[in-house]
């Protein structure tokens, strides 16, 4: 039996404070078991030299950063802010993240490589962000 499974990927730094992202990855644990049976979470530690490259990539500058792949492919979700290529920040509930998790998978079973946000505006992180030499 040939099950698809998304992949998210989510960032840690090793030398910042871990209470502050504790609400991110709380949250994470807590739905793992929910999220099983069509997506994986994979914790990747940003200062690794492995994946610098992706680090740069993506532009993942601010922790925690979740990225989306389904079969090898970067899905996107249009939340309202200027990047779509992650989710920067934690979610407010358990609920809220598998909520997301599965729209971007059912999207992602359609075909499609950017989602809309299952979230209402007032649940999702903002933050200002600034391009360095623009």
């Amino acid at each position: 039996m040939n099950m698809r499974r998304m992949k998210l990927c989510v960032t840690t730094l090793s030398e910042v404070d871990f209470n502050f992202l504790l609400s991110g990855y709380s949250e994470l644990a807590k739905s793992s078991w929910d999220i099983s049976k069509f997506a994986t979470v994979a914790l990747v530690d940003m200062d690794s030299e492995e994946i610098q490259v992706y680090v740069d990539y993506f532009d993942i500058t601010l922790v925690p950063a979740i990225i989306f792949f389904f079969n090898a492919h970067h899905m996107k979700m249009d939340s309202g802010t200027p990047d779509h290529t992650k989710w920067i920040g934690s979610f407010s509930s358990k609920q809220d993240f598998i909520d997301v998790v599965e729209a971007v998978f059912r999207g992602a079973m359609k075909g499609k490589l950017i989602v809309s946000c299952p979230l209402p505006p007032e649940r999702i992180p903002r933050f200002q962000l600034l391009f360095k030499d623009v």
